[in-house]
Protein backbone atom coordinates (compact mmCIF):
# COMPACT_ATOMS: atom_id res chain seq x y z
CA UNK A 1 0.00 0.00 0.00
CA UNK A 2 2.77 2.47 0.92
CA UNK A 3 4.31 2.20 -2.55
CA UNK A 4 1.37 3.95 -4.20
CA UNK A 5 1.76 7.68 -4.88
CA UNK A 6 -0.85 10.40 -5.00
CA UNK A 7 -0.81 10.14 -8.79
CA UNK A 8 -1.48 6.39 -8.50
CA UNK A 9 -4.46 6.98 -6.22
CA UNK A 10 -5.80 9.73 -8.49
CA UNK A 11 -5.56 7.38 -11.47
CA UNK A 12 -7.41 4.67 -9.55
CA UNK A 13 -10.06 7.21 -8.56
CA UNK A 14 -10.67 8.04 -12.22
CA UNK A 15 -11.16 4.35 -13.02
CA UNK A 16 -13.31 3.57 -9.99
CA UNK A 17 -16.78 2.20 -10.68
CA UNK A 18 -19.00 3.38 -7.83
CA UNK A 19 -22.26 1.61 -6.92
CA UNK A 20 -24.89 3.82 -5.34
CA UNK A 21 -27.96 1.59 -5.20
CA UNK A 22 -29.46 -0.10 -2.18
CA UNK A 23 -28.82 -3.80 -1.58
CA UNK A 24 -31.89 -5.87 -0.71
CA UNK A 25 -32.21 -9.65 -0.73
CA UNK A 26 -28.89 -10.17 -2.46
CA UNK A 27 -29.35 -7.67 -5.28
CA UNK A 28 -28.62 -4.02 -5.99
CA UNK A 29 -31.83 -2.08 -6.47
CA UNK A 30 -33.06 1.49 -6.79
CA UNK A 31 -35.07 3.03 -3.98
CA UNK A 32 -38.78 2.24 -4.40
CA UNK A 33 -39.45 5.95 -4.94
CA UNK A 34 -36.63 6.29 -7.48
CA UNK A 35 -35.23 9.12 -5.37
CA UNK A 36 -31.45 9.69 -5.21
CA UNK A 37 -29.06 12.18 -3.67
CA UNK A 38 -25.68 13.35 -4.95
CA UNK A 39 -22.62 12.00 -3.19
CA UNK A 40 -19.88 14.65 -3.33
CA UNK A 41 -16.29 14.28 -2.16
CA UNK A 42 -15.04 16.61 0.59
CA UNK A 43 -11.55 16.22 -0.94
CA UNK A 44 -12.34 18.72 -3.68
CA UNK A 45 -16.10 18.77 -4.15
CA UNK A 46 -16.04 16.27 -7.05
CA UNK A 47 -19.21 14.35 -7.87
CA UNK A 48 -18.88 10.68 -6.95
CA UNK A 49 -22.26 9.03 -7.53
CA UNK A 50 -26.00 9.28 -7.31
CA UNK A 51 -27.02 7.27 -4.25
CA UNK A 52 -30.42 5.69 -3.63
CA UNK A 53 -32.44 7.64 -1.07
CA UNK A 54 -34.34 4.90 0.69
CA UNK A 55 -37.54 5.36 2.67
CA UNK A 56 -40.28 3.44 4.45
CA UNK A 57 -41.11 1.23 1.47
CA UNK A 58 -37.50 0.11 1.19
CA UNK A 59 -37.25 -0.48 4.94
CA UNK A 60 -40.38 -2.64 4.81
CA UNK A 61 -39.05 -4.68 1.93
CA UNK A 62 -35.60 -5.16 3.47
CA UNK A 63 -36.98 -6.10 6.89
CA UNK A 64 -39.48 -8.52 5.33
CA UNK A 65 -36.66 -10.25 3.46
CA UNK A 66 -34.41 -10.24 6.52
CA UNK A 67 -37.20 -11.79 8.61
CA UNK A 68 -38.00 -14.45 6.01
CA UNK A 69 -34.38 -15.57 5.70
CA UNK A 70 -33.99 -15.55 9.47
CA UNK A 71 -37.04 -17.75 9.97
CA UNK A 72 -35.88 -20.11 7.21
CA UNK A 73 -32.85 -20.99 9.32
CA UNK A 74 -30.49 -20.99 6.34
CA UNK A 75 -28.18 -18.72 8.37
CA UNK A 76 -29.67 -18.49 11.87
CA UNK A 77 -29.60 -22.26 12.40
CA UNK A 78 -26.43 -22.95 10.41
CA UNK A 79 -23.73 -24.65 12.47
CA UNK A 80 -21.50 -22.03 14.16
CA UNK A 81 -18.39 -23.49 12.50
CA UNK A 82 -19.98 -22.99 9.08
CA UNK A 83 -21.00 -19.43 9.88
CA UNK A 84 -17.41 -18.89 10.99
CA UNK A 85 -16.01 -20.17 7.69
CA UNK A 86 -18.28 -17.85 5.69
CA UNK A 87 -17.37 -14.81 7.76
CA UNK A 88 -13.65 -15.55 7.49
CA UNK A 89 -14.05 -15.65 3.69
CA UNK A 90 -15.86 -12.30 3.98
CA UNK A 91 -12.97 -10.83 6.00
CA UNK A 92 -10.49 -12.18 3.45
CA UNK A 93 -12.42 -10.47 0.65
CA UNK A 94 -12.28 -7.17 2.54
CA UNK A 95 -8.49 -7.55 2.73
CA UNK A 96 -8.25 -8.55 -0.92
CA UNK A 97 -10.15 -5.41 -1.94
CA UNK A 98 -8.39 -3.08 0.48
CA UNK A 99 -7.27 -0.58 -2.18
CA UNK A 100 -10.74 -0.15 -3.64
CA UNK A 101 -12.41 0.10 -0.24
CA UNK A 102 -9.78 2.50 1.11
CA UNK A 103 -10.18 4.71 -1.94
CA UNK A 104 -13.97 4.75 -1.54
CA UNK A 105 -13.60 5.69 2.12
CA UNK A 106 -11.16 8.51 1.43
CA UNK A 107 -13.11 9.97 -1.48
CA UNK A 108 -16.39 9.68 0.43
CA UNK A 109 -15.50 11.22 3.80
CA UNK A 110 -12.11 12.86 3.34
CA UNK A 111 -9.80 10.87 5.61
CA UNK A 112 -6.16 10.38 4.57
CA UNK A 113 -5.61 7.42 2.26
CA UNK A 114 -2.79 6.25 4.52
CA UNK A 115 -5.31 5.83 7.34
CA UNK A 116 -8.00 4.27 5.15
CA UNK A 117 -5.61 1.68 3.79
CA UNK A 118 -3.68 0.85 6.97
CA UNK A 119 -6.23 1.40 9.76
CA UNK A 120 -9.86 1.48 8.61
CA UNK A 121 -10.11 -1.36 6.11
CA UNK A 122 -7.69 -3.76 7.86
CA UNK A 123 -9.49 -2.97 11.12
CA UNK A 124 -12.86 -3.71 9.56
CA UNK A 125 -11.61 -7.05 8.22
CA UNK A 126 -10.09 -7.88 11.59
CA UNK A 127 -13.37 -7.13 13.36
CA UNK A 128 -15.19 -9.63 11.15
CA UNK A 129 -12.41 -12.22 11.39
CA UNK A 130 -11.92 -11.98 15.17
CA UNK A 131 -15.62 -12.33 15.93
CA UNK A 132 -15.96 -15.18 13.46
CA UNK A 133 -13.12 -17.04 15.15
CA UNK A 134 -14.80 -16.61 18.53
CA UNK A 135 -18.27 -17.85 17.69
CA UNK A 136 -17.64 -21.61 17.83
CA UNK A 137 -15.64 -21.21 21.04
CA UNK A 138 -18.32 -19.53 23.16
CA UNK A 139 -20.22 -22.08 25.23
CA UNK A 140 -23.68 -22.06 26.75
CA UNK A 141 -24.24 -23.08 30.38
CA UNK A 142 -25.74 -25.85 32.48
CA UNK A 143 -27.28 -24.54 35.69
CA UNK A 144 -26.48 -26.18 39.07
CA UNK A 145 -29.74 -28.09 39.55
CA UNK A 146 -31.16 -30.84 41.78
CA UNK A 147 -30.48 -34.38 40.54
CA UNK A 148 -33.95 -34.67 38.95
CA UNK A 149 -33.77 -31.38 37.04
CA UNK A 150 -31.72 -30.13 34.07
CA UNK A 151 -31.30 -26.40 33.71
CA UNK A 152 -29.96 -25.05 30.40
CA UNK A 153 -28.88 -21.45 29.84
CA UNK A 154 -28.58 -20.74 26.13
CA UNK A 155 -28.18 -17.75 23.85
CA UNK A 156 -30.28 -17.40 20.72
CA UNK A 157 -30.04 -14.79 17.95
CA UNK A 158 -32.42 -11.87 18.44
CA UNK A 159 -33.71 -11.98 14.83
CA UNK A 160 -33.61 -8.85 12.67
CA UNK A 161 -31.03 -6.22 13.59
CA UNK A 162 -31.25 -2.65 12.36
CA UNK A 163 -27.76 -1.09 12.37
CA UNK A 164 -27.38 2.68 11.95
CA UNK A 165 -23.71 3.61 11.64
CA UNK A 166 -21.79 6.91 11.48
CA UNK A 167 -19.74 8.65 8.82
CA UNK A 168 -16.42 9.10 10.63
CA UNK A 169 -15.24 5.46 10.38
CA UNK A 170 -17.87 4.21 7.93
CA UNK A 171 -16.73 0.63 7.32
CA UNK A 172 -14.95 0.04 10.62
CA UNK A 173 -17.97 1.03 12.73
CA UNK A 174 -20.24 -1.03 10.47
CA UNK A 175 -18.06 -4.11 10.92
CA UNK A 176 -18.01 -3.69 14.69
CA UNK A 177 -21.77 -4.32 14.38
CA UNK A 178 -21.79 -6.78 11.48
CA UNK A 179 -19.23 -9.16 13.01
CA UNK A 180 -21.09 -10.16 16.18
CA UNK A 181 -24.56 -9.76 14.65
CA UNK A 182 -23.78 -12.12 11.78
CA UNK A 183 -21.71 -14.49 13.90
CA UNK A 184 -24.64 -15.09 16.23
CA UNK A 185 -27.02 -15.87 13.35
CA UNK A 186 -29.01 -12.68 12.89
CA UNK A 187 -30.20 -10.94 9.75
CA UNK A 188 -29.22 -7.29 9.35
CA UNK A 189 -30.50 -4.15 7.72
CA UNK A 190 -27.57 -1.71 7.64
CA UNK A 191 -28.20 2.02 7.29
CA UNK A 192 -24.93 3.84 6.54
CA UNK A 193 -24.73 7.59 6.98
CA UNK A 194 -25.87 9.58 3.97
CA UNK A 195 -22.52 11.39 4.29
CA UNK A 196 -20.49 8.17 3.67
CA UNK A 197 -22.54 5.30 2.20
CA UNK A 198 -20.18 3.93 -0.45
CA UNK A 199 -18.18 1.23 1.36
CA UNK A 200 -21.28 -0.24 3.01
CA UNK A 201 -22.95 -0.55 -0.38
CA UNK A 202 -19.85 -2.18 -1.87
CA UNK A 203 -19.26 -4.79 0.84
CA UNK A 204 -22.81 -6.14 0.54
CA UNK A 205 -21.78 -7.78 -2.74
CA UNK A 206 -18.56 -9.10 -1.18
CA UNK A 207 -20.64 -10.75 1.55
CA UNK A 208 -22.63 -12.63 -1.10
CA UNK A 209 -19.38 -13.67 -2.80
CA UNK A 210 -18.21 -15.03 0.56
CA UNK A 211 -21.31 -17.22 0.75
CA UNK A 212 -23.64 -15.22 2.97
CA UNK A 213 -27.22 -16.20 2.00
CA UNK A 214 -29.30 -13.58 0.21
CA UNK A 215 -31.34 -11.42 2.55
CA UNK A 216 -29.06 -11.85 5.56
CA UNK A 217 -27.28 -8.52 4.93
CA UNK A 218 -29.24 -5.65 3.40
CA UNK A 219 -27.94 -2.09 2.95
CA UNK A 220 -30.25 0.92 2.79
CA UNK A 221 -28.55 4.27 2.10
CA UNK A 222 -30.60 7.33 2.88
CA UNK A 223 -31.35 9.93 5.51
CA UNK A 224 -31.87 9.44 9.20
CA UNK A 225 -35.26 11.16 9.25
CA UNK A 226 -36.57 8.89 6.48
CA UNK A 227 -35.17 5.37 6.33
CA UNK A 228 -33.40 5.59 9.70
CA UNK A 229 -36.65 6.56 11.40
CA UNK A 230 -38.50 3.83 9.50
CA UNK A 231 -36.13 1.18 10.86
CA UNK A 232 -36.29 2.58 14.38
CA UNK A 233 -40.09 2.47 14.39
CA UNK A 234 -40.41 -0.84 12.53
CA UNK A 235 -42.43 -3.43 14.44
CA UNK A 236 -40.39 -6.31 13.04
CA UNK A 237 -36.90 -5.03 13.88
CA UNK A 238 -35.89 -6.83 17.07
CA UNK A 239 -32.75 -4.89 17.96
CA UNK A 240 -31.45 -1.48 16.94
CA UNK A 241 -27.72 -0.71 17.22
CA UNK A 242 -26.38 2.77 16.66
CA UNK A 243 -23.19 4.79 16.69
CA UNK A 244 -23.57 8.55 16.40
CA UNK A 245 -24.59 11.65 18.32
CA UNK A 246 -26.25 11.62 21.73
CA UNK A 247 -29.14 13.70 20.36
CA UNK A 248 -30.04 11.03 17.79
CA UNK A 249 -29.39 8.23 20.29
CA UNK A 250 -32.03 9.67 22.61
CA UNK A 251 -34.53 9.92 19.75
CA UNK A 252 -33.96 6.27 18.83
CA UNK A 253 -34.85 5.26 22.39
CA UNK A 254 -38.11 7.17 22.02
CA UNK A 255 -38.87 5.42 18.73
CA UNK A 256 -38.23 2.03 20.33
CA UNK A 257 -40.69 2.84 23.09
CA UNK A 258 -43.27 4.07 20.58
CA UNK A 259 -43.01 0.84 18.56
CA UNK A 260 -42.23 -2.70 19.72
CA UNK A 261 -39.85 -2.06 22.65
CA UNK A 262 -36.99 -3.26 20.48
CA UNK A 263 -33.69 -3.54 22.27
CA UNK A 264 -31.61 -0.42 21.62
CA UNK A 265 -27.84 -0.36 21.99
CA UNK A 266 -26.17 3.01 21.64
CA UNK A 267 -22.64 4.32 21.25
CA UNK A 268 -23.03 8.06 21.40
CA UNK A 269 -21.04 11.24 21.90
CA UNK A 270 -18.02 12.08 24.00
CA UNK A 271 -16.04 14.96 25.42
CA UNK A 272 -13.10 12.96 26.64
CA UNK A 273 -10.56 14.31 29.14
CA UNK A 274 -6.85 13.68 28.61
CA UNK A 275 -5.26 14.29 32.03
CA UNK A 276 -1.53 15.08 32.19
CA UNK A 277 -0.06 15.08 35.70
CA UNK A 278 3.24 16.75 36.55
CA UNK A 279 4.80 13.33 37.15
CA UNK A 280 3.99 12.02 33.68
CA UNK A 281 6.82 9.63 32.74
CA UNK A 282 7.44 11.17 29.32
CA UNK A 283 6.11 14.65 28.59
CA UNK A 284 7.21 14.48 24.97
CA UNK A 285 5.17 11.31 24.45
CA UNK A 286 2.25 12.94 26.26
CA UNK A 287 2.47 16.01 24.00
CA UNK A 288 2.57 13.94 20.84
CA UNK A 289 -0.38 11.85 22.06
CA UNK A 290 -2.35 15.00 22.94
CA UNK A 291 -1.83 16.26 19.38
CA UNK A 292 -2.86 13.00 17.73
CA UNK A 293 -5.81 12.62 20.14
CA UNK A 294 -7.40 15.74 18.65
CA UNK A 295 -6.03 15.77 15.07
CA UNK A 296 -6.29 12.13 14.02
CA UNK A 297 -9.18 11.60 11.59
CA UNK A 298 -9.61 15.41 11.54
CA UNK A 299 -10.88 15.24 15.12
CA UNK A 300 -13.97 13.44 13.84
CA UNK A 301 -13.63 10.79 16.55
CA UNK A 302 -16.10 10.06 19.35
CA UNK A 303 -13.20 9.37 21.73
CA UNK A 304 -11.17 12.42 20.67
CA UNK A 305 -9.14 13.81 23.57
CA UNK A 306 -10.85 17.17 23.16
CA UNK A 307 -10.27 18.37 26.75
CA UNK A 308 -6.58 18.49 27.68
CA UNK A 309 -6.30 18.77 31.47
CA UNK A 310 -2.80 19.91 32.47
CA UNK A 311 -1.39 20.21 35.98
CA UNK A 312 -0.54 23.86 36.60
CA UNK A 313 3.11 23.30 37.59
CA UNK A 314 4.05 21.93 34.15
CA UNK A 315 1.69 23.94 31.96
CA UNK A 316 4.24 26.52 30.77
CA UNK A 317 6.67 23.74 29.87
CA UNK A 318 4.11 21.35 28.38
CA UNK A 319 1.84 23.47 26.19
CA UNK A 320 4.61 24.62 23.80
CA UNK A 321 5.44 20.94 23.33
CA UNK A 322 1.83 20.23 22.30
CA UNK A 323 1.80 23.19 19.90
CA UNK A 324 5.03 21.91 18.35
CA UNK A 325 3.72 18.33 18.12
CA UNK A 326 0.59 19.57 16.36
CA UNK A 327 2.72 20.90 13.48
CA UNK A 328 3.05 17.30 12.27
CA UNK A 329 -0.72 17.30 11.75
CA UNK A 330 -1.21 19.54 8.75
CA UNK A 331 -4.24 19.28 6.45
CA UNK A 332 -3.49 18.20 2.91
CA UNK A 333 -4.91 16.28 -0.01
CA UNK A 334 -6.25 12.98 1.40
CA UNK A 335 -5.06 11.07 -1.70
CA UNK A 336 -1.45 11.95 -0.87
CA UNK A 337 0.01 9.13 1.28
CA UNK A 338 2.03 11.73 3.22
CA UNK A 339 -1.08 13.57 4.40
CA UNK A 340 -1.87 13.26 8.13
CA UNK A 341 -5.06 15.36 8.28
CA UNK A 342 -7.68 15.24 5.56
CA UNK A 343 -10.88 17.12 4.84
CA UNK A 344 -13.87 17.39 7.17
CA UNK A 345 -16.71 15.23 5.92
CA UNK A 346 -18.74 18.01 4.29
CA UNK A 347 -19.46 21.75 4.25
CA UNK A 348 -22.06 21.46 7.00
CA UNK A 349 -19.58 19.84 9.39
CA UNK A 350 -16.87 22.33 8.45
CA UNK A 351 -19.18 25.24 9.24
CA UNK A 352 -20.13 23.62 12.56
CA UNK A 353 -16.47 23.32 13.55
CA UNK A 354 -15.75 26.91 12.50
CA UNK A 355 -18.73 28.12 14.56
CA UNK A 356 -17.25 26.43 17.65
CA UNK A 357 -13.93 28.14 17.00
CA UNK A 358 -15.82 31.45 16.90
CA UNK A 359 -17.49 30.53 20.19
CA UNK A 360 -14.08 29.90 21.75
CA UNK A 361 -13.00 33.40 20.81
CA UNK A 362 -16.25 34.93 22.09
CA UNK A 363 -15.99 33.14 25.45
CA UNK A 364 -12.51 34.53 26.00
CA UNK A 365 -10.36 31.48 25.37
CA UNK A 366 -6.84 32.16 24.07
CA UNK A 367 -6.00 30.77 20.62
CA UNK A 368 -2.58 29.09 20.62
CA UNK A 369 -2.61 27.47 17.17
CA UNK A 370 -4.76 26.96 14.09
CA UNK A 371 -8.32 28.19 14.00
CA UNK A 372 -8.87 28.79 10.29
CA UNK A 373 -10.23 27.17 7.17
CA UNK A 374 -7.44 26.49 4.69
CA UNK A 375 -6.99 25.09 1.16
CA UNK A 376 -10.29 26.70 0.18
CA UNK A 377 -9.09 26.97 -3.42
CA UNK A 378 -9.22 23.17 -3.75
CA UNK A 379 -13.00 23.09 -3.28
CA UNK A 380 -12.45 20.87 -0.24
CA UNK A 381 -13.41 21.31 3.41
CA UNK A 382 -10.21 21.72 5.44
CA UNK A 383 -9.76 23.23 8.90
CA UNK A 384 -6.47 23.64 10.78
CA UNK A 385 -6.07 21.68 14.02
CA UNK A 386 -6.77 24.25 16.71
CA UNK A 387 -5.72 24.74 20.36
CA UNK A 388 -7.40 27.05 22.87
CA UNK A 389 -5.81 27.80 26.24
CA UNK A 390 -7.49 29.47 29.22
CA UNK A 391 -10.59 27.31 28.80
CA UNK A 392 -12.99 26.59 31.65
CA UNK A 393 -15.42 23.72 31.75
CA UNK A 394 -18.27 26.24 31.55
CA UNK A 395 -17.31 27.32 28.02
CA UNK A 396 -19.19 25.97 25.04
CA UNK A 397 -16.04 24.50 23.45
CA UNK A 398 -15.40 22.49 26.65
CA UNK A 399 -18.98 21.34 27.17
CA UNK A 400 -20.19 20.32 23.72
CA UNK A 401 -18.90 17.67 21.33
CA UNK A 402 -17.40 19.53 18.36
CA UNK A 403 -16.38 16.53 16.24
CA UNK A 404 -13.51 18.43 14.72
CA UNK A 405 -9.86 19.24 15.47
CA UNK A 406 -10.44 21.73 18.31
CA UNK A 407 -8.57 21.20 21.60
CA UNK A 408 -9.53 22.90 24.88
CA UNK A 409 -6.77 23.23 27.50
CA UNK A 410 -7.93 23.32 31.13
CA UNK A 411 -5.60 23.73 34.10
CA UNK A 412 -5.87 21.88 37.45
CA UNK A 413 -3.93 21.79 40.73
CA UNK A 414 -4.80 18.47 42.40
CA UNK A 415 -5.80 14.97 41.35
CA UNK A 416 -9.20 15.49 43.00
CA UNK A 417 -9.76 18.64 40.95
CA UNK A 418 -8.71 16.83 37.76
CA UNK A 419 -11.24 14.07 38.41
CA UNK A 420 -13.97 16.61 39.19
CA UNK A 421 -13.31 18.45 35.92
CA UNK A 422 -13.06 15.19 33.96
CA UNK A 423 -16.43 13.99 35.28
CA UNK A 424 -18.16 17.36 34.88
CA UNK A 425 -19.76 16.36 31.59
CA UNK A 426 -22.86 14.46 30.47
CA UNK A 427 -20.56 12.14 28.54
CA UNK A 428 -18.45 9.22 29.70
CA UNK A 429 -16.82 7.57 26.73
CA UNK A 430 -13.05 7.69 27.24
CA UNK A 431 -10.21 9.28 29.18
CA UNK A 432 -6.42 9.43 29.21
CA UNK A 433 -4.22 9.59 32.30
CA UNK A 434 -0.49 10.37 32.33
CA UNK A 435 1.42 9.64 35.54
CA UNK A 436 4.38 7.58 36.72
CA UNK A 437 2.64 6.89 40.05
CA UNK A 438 0.94 3.49 39.79
CA UNK A 439 -1.38 4.19 42.73
CA UNK A 440 -2.43 7.55 41.29
CA UNK A 441 -3.02 5.91 37.91
CA UNK A 442 -5.30 3.24 39.40
CA UNK A 443 -7.17 5.61 41.71
CA UNK A 444 -7.75 8.16 38.94
CA UNK A 445 -8.78 5.48 36.44
CA UNK A 446 -11.35 4.19 38.91
CA UNK A 447 -12.63 7.66 39.73
CA UNK A 448 -13.11 8.82 36.12
CA UNK A 449 -16.55 7.85 34.80
CA UNK A 450 -15.65 6.52 31.35
CA UNK A 451 -15.98 3.29 29.42
CA UNK A 452 -12.34 3.30 28.28
CA UNK A 453 -9.41 4.66 30.30
CA UNK A 454 -5.92 4.75 28.81
CA UNK A 455 -2.87 5.18 31.04
CA UNK A 456 0.33 6.72 29.63
CA UNK A 457 -1.10 6.46 26.11
CA UNK A 458 -4.22 7.59 24.27
CA UNK A 459 -6.63 5.37 22.33
CA UNK A 460 -5.23 1.97 23.28
CA UNK A 461 -6.89 -1.43 23.01
CA UNK A 462 -7.84 -3.89 20.31
CA UNK A 463 -10.68 -6.29 19.49
CA UNK A 464 -10.26 -8.02 22.86
CA UNK A 465 -11.29 -4.89 24.81
CA UNK A 466 -14.95 -3.84 25.09
CA UNK A 467 -15.77 -0.39 23.75
CA UNK A 468 -18.62 1.83 24.89
CA UNK A 469 -19.64 4.55 27.27
CA UNK A 470 -21.03 5.59 30.63
CA UNK A 471 -23.77 8.19 31.11
CA UNK A 472 -25.00 9.87 27.90
CA UNK A 473 -22.24 8.24 25.86
CA UNK A 474 -24.51 5.22 25.54
CA UNK A 475 -24.98 1.64 26.66
CA UNK A 476 -23.81 -1.81 25.61
CA UNK A 477 -20.39 -2.57 24.23
CA UNK A 478 -18.82 -3.08 20.82
CA UNK A 479 -15.76 -5.33 20.37
CA UNK A 480 -14.75 -8.22 22.66
CA UNK A 481 -16.99 -11.15 23.53
CA UNK A 482 -19.25 -8.71 25.38
CA UNK A 483 -20.50 -7.47 22.00
CA UNK A 484 -22.24 -10.81 21.45
CA UNK A 485 -24.62 -9.97 24.29
CA UNK A 486 -26.26 -7.25 22.20
CA UNK A 487 -27.26 -9.64 19.44
CA UNK A 488 -28.57 -12.57 21.48
CA UNK A 489 -31.43 -13.31 23.85
CA UNK A 490 -30.76 -15.32 26.99
CA UNK A 491 -33.05 -18.32 27.44
CA UNK A 492 -33.48 -20.55 30.50
CA UNK A 493 -34.80 -24.04 29.74
CA UNK A 494 -35.73 -26.12 32.81
CA UNK A 495 -36.33 -29.83 32.33
CA UNK A 496 -37.77 -32.25 34.90
CA UNK A 497 -36.07 -35.62 34.53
Amino acid sequence: MTTLTRADWEQRAQQLKIEGRAFINGEYTDAASGETFDCLSPVDGRFLAKVASCDLADANRAVDNARAVFESGVWSRLAPAKRKATLIRFADLLRKNVEELALLETLDMGKPIGDSSSIDIPGAANAIHWTAEAIDKVYDEVAPTPHDQLGLVTREPVGVVGAIVPWNFPLLMACWKLGPALATGNSIVLKPSEKSPLTAIRIAQLAIEAGLPKGVLNVLPGYGHTVGKALALHMDVDTLVFTGSTKIAKQLMVYAGESNMKRVWLEAGGKSPNIVFADAPDLQAAAEAAASAIAFNQGEVCTAGSRLLVERSIKDQFLPMVVEALKAWKPGNPLDPATTVGALVDTQQMNTVLSYIDAGHQDGAKLLAGGKRILEETGGTYVEPTIFDGVTNAMKIAKEEIFGPVLSVITFDTAEEAVAIANDTPYGLAAGIWTADISKAHKTARAVRAGSVWVNQYDGGDMTAPFGGFKQSGNGRDKSLHALEKYTELKATWIKL
